[in-house]
């Protein structure tokens, strides 16, 4: 299944999309929050066919949630109101972190980092999801 992973910010927002065999999971871009922001994961949702959604959750290091997971649940919720397919939340601690690694080799400019650090993060949370789907399913056999 296509799934594609949102990292909700209140400026901007990371996408990123896994193949349908789930193996190669790539950032796919960076949105304006502040803009339409619905109907832009709408399209994605329709040009991509994209079977299921997940959504980062920044969850705090003592499992709490702060303003932002709570944000980003709340937008969650307005994204279950207009998809017919399935929206997962995924925790994300870390993923940032994670993507800044990630882009530290390639030298880009901090305009151009910025450009590209929502989108890369996404794909982590999409990577942490599908490892996570993956070893609770060899978990159960």
């Amino acid at each position: 299944m296509r799934y594609l992973a949102i990292d909700y910010g209140t400026r901007r927002t990371g996408l990123a999309i896994c193949d349908p065999s789930e193996t190669i999971v790539s950032p796919l871009s960076v949105l304006d929050s502040r803009k339409g922001l619905l109907e832009k994961i709408l399209n994605v949702i329709k040009n991509e066919n994209v079977g299921a959604i997940v959504v980062g959750l920044p969850l705090n290091m003592d499992d709490s949630k702060g303003s932002q997971a709570q944000l980003s649940e709340k937008f969650g919720e307005q994204l279950k109101k207009v998809i017919q397919i399935p929206l997962y939340f995924q925790d994300e601690r870390l993923s940032s972190f994670a993507a800044e690694e990630k882009l530290a080799p390639a030298q880009f400019t901090r305009g151009k980092k910025k450009k590209r650090l929502d989108a890369i993060a996404a794909a982590q949370i999409l990577e942490n999801y599908i490892e996570n789907k993956s070893s609770n399913n060899q978990a159960g056999k």
